[in-house]
């Protein structure tokens, strides 16, 4: 009888110690549960994710973000890492966020490349263009992320009082700086907002191959310039032809910054006009450069029925036949959607062309 009671009792503790155990692994994997849903600040550190009440909170894994510091500087926005509805206004973001497979809810399709995958997709509403938006877009579309910069930029506190519950940021570039940091500007912009891309989508590994190789064309070009080559660079537009000033012009002002290129010719009050400075081609032919940079503005929005190539307007131009540049050949065009698409993939082919040309010439 003692013997039973015995085994009986020792039965009991038996069960209840391994109930005990059992109800250990739950509180084990509920905390488990709750480092997973930490989440990831800009530098990609975790943070402890907020305690909270019932269920939910005790086991159920809650969005993660990402604490990003846009063009404004002051402020730490917090986007969900993966957002499901997006829409990107920056021409800059396009073809890395089309390269990763980002699906877009709406964008301004006016100002983009006609063959961008977002254009042809009619599920991709249409915002319009930078100077006739139809923000009302963006909100009918209920975004959770909505990426603004570069034409986009001066529509960023409208944008954030219209969809209230989205995270806006604005990825602007200042490249129109005079004061010779606009090159300096475009170079660490290319690599935050690259860098910001890759967190908030998961594409860390990606964004950083996209920047390795945008620093190895950048050096590239660096080290071809032989540092006394004159270089005068410029907007073709409409059959004229505008002056891309140093530090300041489109695309090619801050080059100049970048890779110290020597300039012929200055003038007064120069601006970030998307059709370059009036000057004379007189003043190009006088200057005589031993480089030409040419952008060809009507190749990103003109028909080929519309549009004069810059190539014919360069080669129709008397004054600048007897050019070094023209005539030895050392001229270097940006590639053709360069003025709807300034992406790092965009900045990267012209390096890499700018490399081969200077190489080539030595």
């Amino acid at each position: 009888m003692m013997k039973n009671m015995l085994t009986l009792i020792l039965g009991v503790m038996l069960v209840l110690a391994l109930a005990a155990c059992g109800a250990g692994n739950v509180v084990e994997e509920n905390a488990g549960g709750a480092a997973n849903a930490a989440s990831v600040n800009a530098a990609g550190s975790p943070e402890p994710a907020a305690a909270g009440d019932g269920p939910q909170a005790a086991g159920a894994r809650q969005p993660a973000f990402v604490e990003v510091t846009d063009a404004h500087g002051t402020v730490a926005v917090p986007v969900p890492v993966h957002p499901q509805t997006v829409v990107a206004l920056d021409n800059r973001t396009f073809e890395t966020l089309e390269a990763w497979g980002i699906k877009l809810a709406a964008a301004p399709k006016n100002v983009m490349p006609a063959d961008s995958v977002y254009v042809g997709d009619d599920t991709v509403l249409n915002v319009g263009s930078h100077n006739e938006p139809n923000l009302e877009i963006i909100a009918a579309v209920n975004p959770d992320l909505v990426i603004v910069g570069q034409r986009f930029a001066r529509y960023y506190e409208d944008i954030k009082a219209l969809v209230p519950q989205a995270a806006v940021i604005d990825l602007d570039i200042n490249v129109s700086a005079a004061d010779g940091t606009a090159g300096e500007n475009l170079v660490n912009g290319f690599r935050n907002t690259t860098t910001i891309l890759g967190q908030i989508f998961g594409k860390n590994e990606e964004a950083d191959a996209l920047i390795a190789r945008f620093d190895e064309a950048l050096e590239a070009a660096k080290a071809a310039y032989n540092g006394t080559d004159t270089v005068i660079s410029v907007i073709v537009s409409g059959g004229n032809i505008g002056y891309a000033a140093p530090h300041v012009g489109r695309v090619w002002g801050p080059l100049h910054d970048i890779f110290g290129w020597v300039s012929p010719l200055e003038i007064g009050n120069a601006t970030t006009d998307h059709q370059g400075d009036e000057i004379s081609v007189e003043a190009i032919a006088q200057a005589d450069p031993d480089w030409l940079m040419v952008l060809d503005r009507d190749a990103a929005i003109s028909s080929a029925e519309d549009r004069i190539p810059a190539q014919d307007v360069i080669a129709n131009a008397p004054a600048l036949q007897n050019t070094k540049a023209v005539r030895e050949g050392r001229i270097v065009y940006a590639p053709a959607d360069t003025y709807t698409n300034e992406s790092i993939q965009t900045f990267i082919e012209i390096f890499e062309r700018i490399a081969e040309a200077f190489n080539a010439a030595k």
